[in-house]
């Protein structure tokens, strides 16, 4: 069943006991947490997604709970757990949904090795996908969120998983991560969207999660062809411009963003030659997000003709 046919007291009270298992993407998630804002930010931002009180298996077993000791009666904090292992040190306890978040982010880079991992941004039109490395402060996750609102599938905001075996691009659609200027530019781009509440003070500054959209959910077992990667970098005033790149260029760019090319050994490097080799590669800077919107709509329109 879906997260939104479960009447939320009763989803509140399984995911605070034994825990409930969410089917992400690829992956199912046995996600337990006492915290009531862990409890609403799951039920409206993963509304769309499969979940089971029971089952059999489970890729990753998280928690987010409350710190044991005397800390936890006059500083909140809470703390994440994979599967018996605390990774992090406890945060304040306002955080506690976006440290499930991270927490997963963190379970899948480190173990998810059946995929090479590039940190980037993932959409599809007709198709065929475009891959955003992730480099701080180039506007992908903004740049991601637009596109998603425009017409582009979203396959992920933080991951593509280039699998190993098939040679395609697995989709883990997620509630898509906005910081600080960019909640509001998003929020005004179309009526209707759905966010989480505005969570200040983290380590990325002010954080909001835009729910994907279900069409997306739901095509989560469809992969995509890898055709573009595309390097973004947002600088204010700078015009909209595509320019090409070299593959030996993009196999080094994207393997900085790569979370295991190293552990994958032999296997990363043919995997990331495989990937370059699918792909044109581009270096794209823009100001105007309308001017973005259009000049990637206008290499998907190209694509279909050729």
């Amino acid at each position: 069943m879906k997260v939104k046919e479960i009447e939320y007291s009763l989803f509140k009270q399984c995911l605070g006991a034994e825990g409930l298992f969410l089917h992400i993407g690829p992956f199912i998630v046995k996600l337990q947490s006492s915290f009531t804002l862990v409890a609403e930010n799951v039920y409206l931002l993963y509304a769309d997604f499969t979940v089971e009180v029971k089952a059999d298996f489970a890729d990753f077993h998280v928690s987010v709970q409350t710190p044991k000791g005397v800390r936890r009666w006059f500083r909140p904090q809470c703390l994440f757990n994979f599967d018996g292992f605390k990774p992090f040190k406890p945060l304040p306890a306002n955080h506690a949904f976006v440290f499930f978040e991270w927490g997963l982010n963190w379970c899948i880079a480190q173990y998810a090795h059946q995929y090479l991992i590039v940190h980037s941004a993932v959409l599809e039109k007709n198709g065929k996908a475009v891959i955003l490395p992730g480099v701080p402060g180039a506007g992908k996750s903004t740049l991601c969120a637009a596109l998603s609102l425009n017409g582009w599938r979203l396959l992920s905001d933080e991951f593509a998983l280039f699998s190993l075996s098939e040679k395609h691009l697995t989709p883990i659609p997620r509630p898509v991560s906005l910081k600080n200027e960019s909640v509001d530019i998003i929020q005004q781009l179309k009526e209707g969207t759905i966010f989480g509440p505005l969570i200040e003070n983290t380590h990325k500054g002010s954080i909001a999660l835009m729910k994907p959209i279900s069409d997306y959910v739901e095509a989560s077992s469809q992969t995509a062809k890898p055709t573009w990667v595309i390097f973004p970098q947002f600088k204010a005033g700078a015009t909209t411009e595509l320019t090409p790149v070299m593959k030996g260029e993009g196999f080094m760019q994207v393997k900085k963003n790569c979370f295991n090319y190293d552990v994958l050994g032999h296997r990363g490097f043919e995997a990331l030659g495989q990937l370059i080799e699918k792909c044109d590669c581009f270096d794209f800077s823009y100001s105007h997000l309308d001017e973005a919107l259009n000049t990637f709509d206008k290499l998907a329109s190209m694509s279909v003709k050729s």
